[in-house]
């Protein structure tokens, strides 16, 4: 018959009593709301569009300048240079993290002369040892914070590869404005050069007695009228110009050389098609699957949040080796020390640690609830990207024929004033129809154009969600990656 060891009674009820009552909580491993939102598109996909490679879609446009200044803005964006910084950031985390699951070594050395009592020998003492120290991670709170880390590292790549989306659909979006811009600016010059030749007939058919001052003085108004709406165009423009500047870094006297030789021009986008399903789609887009890693990291810190209120094991030990050197006589020899090892037992602590622990698992939940407004979010920008582009291709025949006829009415309306046979205010109506069917022409490609930008940045820019890492498995909650985490969120 054994008899228990009275020290190890001692020691261990201590340790069972704190163990027991510590009543950790358990990290949530489910999502704690629901995202109803069908597993089809409910929106028609644009017609003639074409699988393509994303990555090289600015390419693809009939203007070299544009896939230029989308690349100059990459490496001028700040935007990008501060998520590349938080790459780095994340990476030496993550290094830590992984650091905190090994042992740490250090290497001591040390020297000393010295005379113990009055009339002893001098001692010249020499050593060096190498010390260890290493907490054993038997509740998983280092492994934990490991996982954090790396998802951690996880989201900041996709939020630098989302970065990169958004500043180029962001140049996109205000060259194509610029584009559009100068086209207005092309339309409302040629309407004040007409307005003026009214003008000028009109005050010569009055000043022959043929039309009234009053007319004169309409048509001279509407003459002036129609610079002012041109200089307020042609400063938007110079705006837009500067916007470019700002974003890309380039000096604006050779931009705006380089603009001119395609001004008055929109660009034509290589049309693509969304054949993926909506989880697919969202699976590739960089902001999901940082929100995806949050998701992760934070559940990896609720679990060692939980893990750190269970009694921490250290083991620490050292070996080296000594010599002494005294009246002639030297000795060395090797010491070792295997040992102590340290238990820190979490009796009290106010309510820290639980505390902790609730505050992880609500941050959970939060990262949750923001992962799944994130996905409708994602569903409605793409929804409306391809509701825009089938609404701008149904009205842009209507808007086609609309200008044709206006154009046919103003000049038959112009023809007949100059002959007499209708009235200024007549001209006046027929031209300001006509420039309107003109805007809405120039505005619908303006706006077919920014949609096709926004479902680029809607589908995710090309970009691919990379293979997780052998090590990085355990950390995703819930376990797959991200498309099999979005597809479960939209079946709910």
């Amino acid at each position: 018959m054994h008899r228990r060891s009275p020290c190890f009674t001692v020691l261990g009820l201590p340790l069972l009593s704190a163990c027991g009552s510590l009543s950790p909580l358990s990290p949530p491993t489910t999502p704690p709301g629901t995202v109803p939102v069908a597993a089809s598109w409910h929106a028609p996909m644009p017609h003639g569009g074409q699988t393509t490679d994303l990555r090289r879609w600015w390419s693809q446009f009939d203007d070299p300048l544009l896939a230029a200044l989308v690349a100059d803005s990459q490496a001028a964006s700040p935007s990008v240079a501060t998520a590349a910084a938080n790459i780095a950031d994340a990476r030496a985390a993550r290094q830590a993290g992984q650091a905190a699951l090994l042992p740490g070594v250090d290497l001591g050395a040390g020297a000393s002369r010295s005379r113990p009592e009055p009339g002893a020998p001098i001692v010249n003492a020499v050593s060096a040892s190498v010390q260890l120290a290493w907490e054993l991670d038997v509740f998983g709170a280092a492994r934990a914070g490991a996982q954090a880390a790396q998802a951690r590292l996880a989201s900041s790549e996709a939020a630098w590869h989302g970065a990169r989306v958004s500043v180029a659909a962001e140049v996109a979006s205000a060259y194509v404005d610029l584009r559009a811009c100068e086209a207005q600016v092309r339309q409302l010059d040629q309407d004040a050069a007409s307005r003026d030749r009214i003008a000028q007939l009109t005050v010569r058919a009055t000043q022959a007695g043929a039309r009234s001052p009053a007319a004169a003085a309409l048509a001279q108004a509407s003459a002036a009228d129609g610079r002012v709406t041109l200089l307020r165009q042609v400063t938007r423009c110079d705006l837009l110009v500067k916007s470019l500047v700002a974003l890309t870094a380039r000096e604006e006297g050779a931009l705006r050389v380089e603009l001119a030789t395609r001004a008055n021009r929109l660009p034509q986008p290589r049309e693509f098609s969304v054949t993926s399903l909506p989880a697919e789609v969202l699976a590739q887009r960089p902001d999901i699957q940082a929100a995806e890693r949050d998701v992760a990291a934070a559940g990896a810190d609720a679990t060692q949040a939980v893990a750190l209120r269970w009694p921490r094991i250290t083991l620490a030990g050292n070996l080296g080796t000594a010599r002494t050197r005294s009246a002639g006589v030297t000795t060395d020899g090797s010491v070792w020390t295997m040992g102590p090892v340290s238990v820190s037992f979490p009796l009290f602590d106010g309510g820290t640690r639980r505390a902790n622990a609730e505050a992880a698992r609500e941050r959970h939940g939060a990262a949750m609830r923001l992962y799944a407004a994130r996905l409708r979010t994602a569903i409605q920008e793409v929804e409306s990207a391809l509701v825009t582009l089938q609404s701008t291709a149904l009205r842009q025949e209507d808007a086609a024929t609309a200008a044709l006829g206006y154009e046919r009415s103003y000049r038959a309306t112009s023809a007949s004033y100059e002959a007499g046979a209708a009235s200024l205010f007549e001209v006046e109506d027929a031209r300001r129809s006509l420039l309107s069917a003109h805007s809405t022409l120039n505005d619908l490609s303006h706006e077919r154009l920014l949609a096709w930008i926004s479902l680029y940045r809607a589908v995710g820019g090309g970009w691919a969600t990379p293979a997780p890492a052998a090590d990085d498995a355990p950390s995703r909650l819930p376990a797959g990656d991200t498309t099999a985490l979005t597809s479960d969120l939209l079946r709910r």
